[in-house]
Order: C-alpha cells, then structure tokens, then sequence
C-alpha cells in the first residue's frame, strides 16, 4: 500500500471522477486508474464501481475511506513533526533575562528544556529592564524573562510565571535574626546596601520616605552577586526578591507591613511570528513547575 495510491481513491472519492482525480493528483489517468486498481486488489475488494465513465463508491469502499484519510493525516503530522525538528536546530533561541532575577530555578527549567530539545541552541543574556526592552523591540532577543511592570502590557505580551515576595537579607550575626518577620519600621537607622539594578527599588525608596524610615546606605552596586557578598561581610542589610538569594550563609526574613512582591513573566512583541525552537520555549515556561 503506497501514500500514492491512497490519495488517489481519495481524489476519486471526491470528485467522482477518475479524470477530475488525476488532475488534482497531478497524475495522468491512466496512471491514477492504475494507482487506485493496485490498492483494491492489495484490500481484497472495490472502493468503486464503474458506470461508464460514472463511478460509485461501493459499500467497501465507505468503510475504507475514513481509515484511508487518517494514514493521509498521520503521515502529514508525521513530516510536520520532522520538520518542525530539523527547524529547533536551525534556528536558535535567543532569551534575555532581568539581572535580578534568581539563577537557581531559572536554570533548572533551562536544564528541563534542554533534555527534552537536546538539539537546540540556546543563548542567554542579562540586561536591565530597559535594555531588555530595547532588544525586543528591535529583535534582538525572541523572549525575555522580567518583571510585570504595569506599563509593559501597553507595547508587549506578556504570560505569568510565578510571584515572589520581597525579603530582607542580612548576615548570621544581625540583631534583626531575632524577628520571625521585619517591618519597614524596624530598618530605620540600620545601615544599608543599596541594590541599584532594581526594577522596584523607586517604589520601596518612596514607601520609605513617606513612612519616615531612614536608611543610610553604604554601599551600592548593580551587580546582585556583590550585593549579597556586602551583605554577607557585614556592610548591612538588603531588599531582595526571595528566589534571588543565592548567596550560602544569607540569613533572611520575610517583608511586611508593607508586603512588597512582583510578578515574573515572559515578554514577547505582540504579532512577531514565532520560529518552531522559541514556539517550544513558550510551551515549557507554560507547563513547568515554577514556584508558588
């Protein structure tokens, strides 16, 4: 049984007509008749009748036909498949991700993607928020993993991943380890290690001014991993996202009154096509176990 002769009793099934069939086909008739005498002497019976130049499907040939169309379906999904494999390799992904977001379970979902698309290749940049933007914009980057502003849904797309509170990370020996959970009261006059490449960091500066919390900062930095290295020596405490401390030896307690959060998500350009490799990425980020 050939993928040939099958489309052909398809074609004759439709139009009823051998010489209407092989053209569809883009065979000659004689061919196409040949094709379709060849199957019903395989089956043991006739998918038609012949009138003439009339042909009946016979009652054989209903039985066949929806089994006939399903092995032309799976063979299609078959190649697509193929195909859709031969293009993850030849296109690569190209993520761009928020420098405060955590590594640890950003790189066990990577891990997870790359198991299940072993021929894939996958590049990774970190930026700030703005320059993530500009990279999106201008195609640069497919995707980018960042914060949910509350202006990022007025140019771009944008899917959950999880949300994660903020926390005040200090070393083992700060007086602030004797409380289950630090108000923003408790860190005035503490001293402080300013955390700059912070999407929020306007937003938690302002709560503190307008509740009379003063913090003197000694040291500041963009880069997370020095932040937490300060912090670690002594210099003074910090605002982080909780999946951002990576640090062994941090100690940490939980935020509140206020609560401060964000919402991790991806982003894309609305109406920018999708390659079979980045169409793959967004279908892990939506399946994986993030936390919370």
């Amino acid at each position: 049984m050939e993928m040939s002769q099958i489309r052909y009793v398809l074609a004759a099934a439709k139009h009823l007509n051998f010489t209407k069939a092989a053209a569809d086909c883009n065979v000659t008739q004689p061919a196409l008749t040949k094709g379709v005498k060849a199957l019903e002497a395989e089956l043991g019976a006739p998918v038609f009748h012949r009138e003439g130049r009339r042909i009946l499907i016979s009652d054989f040939g209903r039985s066949m036909l929806p089994h006939l169309q399903q092995i032309v379906e799976e063979a299609a999904a078959a190649q697509m498949l193929a195909q859709n494999f031969r293009l993850l390799e030849k296109f690569p992904v190209r993520l761009g991700v928020l420098s405060t977001i955590g590594h640890l379970r950003l790189a066990r979902f990577l891990a997870q993607f790359e198991k299940k698309h072993s021929g894939l290749e996958l590049s990774v940049s970190e930026d700030s928020l703005a320059e993530l933007k500009d990279k999106l914009r201008n195609g640069e980057i497919d995707v980018a993993i960042m914060s949910n502003t509350d202006n990022l849904a007025d140019e771009f797309h944008t899917s959950p991943l999880y949300k994660e509170r903020y926390v005040v990370v200090f070393p083992p020996e700060h007086n602030l380890g004797r409380m289950n959970a630090v108000e923003l009261k408790d860190l005035s006059g503490e001293d402080y290690v300013d955390r700059l490449a912070c999407e929020m960091r306007e937003m938690v500066m302002g709560v503190c001014q307008s509740e009379g919390v003063e913090l003197y900062a000694r040291f500041r930095s963009e880069r997370e991993d020095w932040v937490q290295a300060m912090v670690l020596a002594g210099i003074g405490f910090a605002f982080m996202p909780e999946y951002s401390v990576t640090l062994p030896g941090l100690m940490q307690r939980p935020l509140v009154e206020p609560v401060v959060e964000r919402a991790v998500a991806t982003v894309t350009v609305p109406g920018r096509k999708f390659s079979p490799a980045v169409d793959a990425l967004m279908r892990a980020t939506r399946s994986f176990g993030w936390p919370g």
